[in-house]
């Protein structure tokens, strides 16, 4: 199996990730590609009574169960299909089932605190953060939260003052000295997004063309 191009795809949320990743899909074709998002592996809360479960800081990377990916990632790298969590945000757990990801050329790793994990980053090809201003993120979290998870604007407003903003500050602003690449003014960024789209273009064709010396090695 030629060796995937492993992605991170960071940025404070509501910057714009959402829409990189669907453009990237839709370039490089959605079989080509395998994603984890590292927010599906935030902790199981299910023993927990819900009202603890909503003074969680979710935006801390203590809430999320790290070690689970970077083993997803070795086994996709290794050509091993794995079993994603699926987590449900209304209620703060995991759903009973899970999503089968098949290993594919390219896997992106997407999420606020990717850059800010080094057992992460050292295992990606290219580092991307989409930086955006912080009253664009606010709106769209806001717009998010309250269509998507049935939040109310209190909640939503409340848990940005004490966490969201705080955490971005100390992690997520951060990590953006990992990146490779800074995509300014998020996923309508056309420039930026080429740039970036060709660069995985080049590092998948030049990981088919190492295989197949691999196995003209091996011969």
């Amino acid at each position: 199996m030629t060796r995937p191009v492993i992605i991170g795809l960071a940025g404070g949320s509501g910057s714009g990730k959402s829409t990189i990743l669907r453009r990237l899909l839709k370039e490089l074709g959605p079989e080509r590609v395998s994603v984890l998002e590292h927010d599906a592996y935030y902790k199981n809360l299910g023993d927990v009574p819900f009202e603890e479960r909503l003074r969680v800081n979710f935006d801390h990377p203590d809430s999320l169960e790290t070690p689970l990916l970077v083993s997803h990632i070795e086994a996709l790298l290794a050509g091993n299909a794995v079993d994603k969590p699926v987590y449900d945000f209304a209620n703060h757990t995991r759903a009973s089932e899970t999503q089968r990801i098949e290993p594919t050329p390219i896997i992106i790793v997407e999420g606020i605190l990717v850059l800010a994990e080094p057992e992460l980053t050292k295992r990606m090809d290219i580092r991307l953060f989409v930086d955006t201003d912080d009253d664009i993120r606010l709106i769209r979290r806001i717009r998010r939260d309250m269509v998507e998870r049935g939040r109310t604007l209190e909640s939503i407003l409340g848990q940005y003052e004490s966490t969201v903003r705080p955490m971005h500050i100390e992690f997520v602003e951060p990590s953006k000295r990992q990146a490779d690449v800074i995509i300014p003014r998020g996923g309508h960024n056309a420039v930026a997004f080429d740039l970036v789209l060709a660069r995985i273009r080049y590092l998948s064709h030049e990981h088919r063309h190492e295989n197949l010396i691999d196995l003209d090695d091996s011969a």
